[in-house]
C-alpha cells in the first residue's frame, strides 16, 4: 500500500507541475496580448502602423519605440513625429528617427539600438562598435558618425520650417544594452546617452529653457510635419537605395580604421581611436625609452599595466 501511495504521490506531483507550467504559460500569453493591445493605442503605432511583432524583429523600430516610451511621461504640451522624411536641395531625403515638439523646443533624436562597446569622437566620420569576444578576438565594425547624421536632419528641418527663432536640440540615443566606452564630445549642443537616462536629461533641458513655443504653435508645426511621416513606399525605397549606395561607396573609398592596406594613406594612428583587441581599451601612441625598442613608436593599451598589449608601427 505504501508503494502504491508513493506512485500516486509522484503522479500527483507531475500533474501539479504540469498545471503550474500551463498557468505560467497562460499568464505570459495574456500579458503579451495586453502589451499588444496597449501598443495599438500609442501614437507610435498610429503614425507608423508597425505591428508589435515587427518591433521584436527590427532593432531600428524597437529603438524608436523605446525613445517614445521613455519620453511619454514628459509633462507639458507635446507632439511626437516618427520617421520624418525631410527633403534636401538635391532632391534626396534625410530621415529623422524621432522628433519631439515640446513647449521648450524641438528635440531631434537619432536612435542607435546597438549592443557591445561604443567608441566615438564628435569630429570623426566613423564611430566604432566592438562586440567583445570571450574565447576569440573581439568583432569590430564601424558606423557613420550619428552626430553628423543628426546635424543633417536638423539642418534640413530648419530649412523646411523656415523659422529662425525655433530652438533645436540634438540627442543621440543608444540602447541600454551597449556600453558607451569612450565618447569624445567637443560641444555641449549634442547629447550622447542611453535611453534609460533620456527622460531625466530632457526634463532638465526643458526646465532650463522654459516655455519657448506656445501650444497652438506646436499643433501648427505638427500639422506641417505630419505629412512627411507618411511617405509612400517608393520614397522609402529610394531612400534605402541611396543609403546602401553611400555605404558601398564609403567601403570602397574609406579605409578601415583597423587594417593597413598597400597604397592607402592613413592618418596618424593616435587619431584613429583604435581599439585594443585584448580588452577593448583605447590604443595610444607611445615611444619606447629603453630596451631593444628604444626610440621606436608603438601603440600601447591605455589600460596598462592591467593590459600589456602593444603593437609596433615603426615598420
Amino acid at each position: 500500500m505504501n508503494q502504491i501511495r508513493k506512485i500516486e504521490t509522484k503522479d500527483e506531483r507531475k500533474r501539479r507541475n504540469m498545471w503550474i507550467f500551463l498557468f505560467i504559460l497562460a499568464a505570459v500569453f495574456i500579458f503579451y496580448l495586453s502589451l499588444k493591445g496597449s501598443y495599438k493605442n500609442t501614437e507610435y503605432y498610429r503614425q507608423t502602423k508597425n505591428s508589435y511583432s515587427s518591433l521584436e524583429h527590427d532593432k531600428g523600430r524597437w529603438g524608436e519605440y523605446c525613445i517614445y516610451k521613455a519620453l511619454k511621461p514628459l509633462k507639458g504640451h507635446k507632439k511626437f513625429l516618427f520617421n520624418c522624411y525631410l527633403p534636401k536641395s538635391d532632391g534626396e531625403m534625410t530621415e529623422a528617427d524621432v522628433i519631439l515638439l515640446h513647449e521648450s523646443g524641438i528635440y531631434v533624436f537619432e536612435s542607435k539600438n546597438y549592443s557591445g562597446w561604443i567608441f566615438g569622437d564628435e569630429s570623426q566620420e566613423y564611430w566604432v562598435q566592438v562586440l567583445p569576444g570571450v574565447q576569440k578576438e573581439s568583432v569590430k565594425s564601424r558606423f557613420f558618425n550619428p552626430i553628423f547624421q543628426n546635424k543633417v536632419h536638423i539642418k534640413w528641418l530648419k530649412i523646411f520650417l523656415n523659422n529662425p527663432v525655433l530652438p533645436f536640440y540634438s540627442y543621440i540615443v543608444f540602447s541600454d544594452s551597449c556600453t558607451l566606452k569612450d565618447i569624445q564630445l567637443t560641444a555641449a549642443y549634442h547629447q550622447v546617452l542611453h535611453v534609460r537616462n533620456l527622460l531625466a536629461k530632457v526634463r532638465k533641458k526643458a526646465a532650463q529653457k522654459g516655455r519657448r513655443i506656445l501650444p497652438e504653435q506646436i499643433d501648427e508645426l505638427y500639422q506641417i510635419l505630419y505629412p512627411l511621416t507618411q511617405a509612400g513606399e517608393s520614397v522609402k525605397q529610394a531612400h534605402r537605395e541611396n543609403i546602401n549606395q553611400k555605404r558601398l561607396e564609403s567601403k570602397i573609398s574609406a579605409p578601415s580604421p583597423f587594417h593597413r592596406s598597400p597604397g592607402l594613406t592613413f592618418p596618424p594612428p593616435a587619431k584613429l581611436s583604435q581599439i585594443c583587441p585584448r580588452c577593448g581599451g583605447r590604443l595610444v601612441m607611445r615611444t619606447a625609452s629603453k630596451g631593444k625598442w628604444k626610440g621606436r613608436q608603438f601603440l600601447g593599451c591605455a589600460n596598462y599595466p592591467a593590459c600589456k598589449y602593444l603593437k609596433d608601427i615603426s615598420s
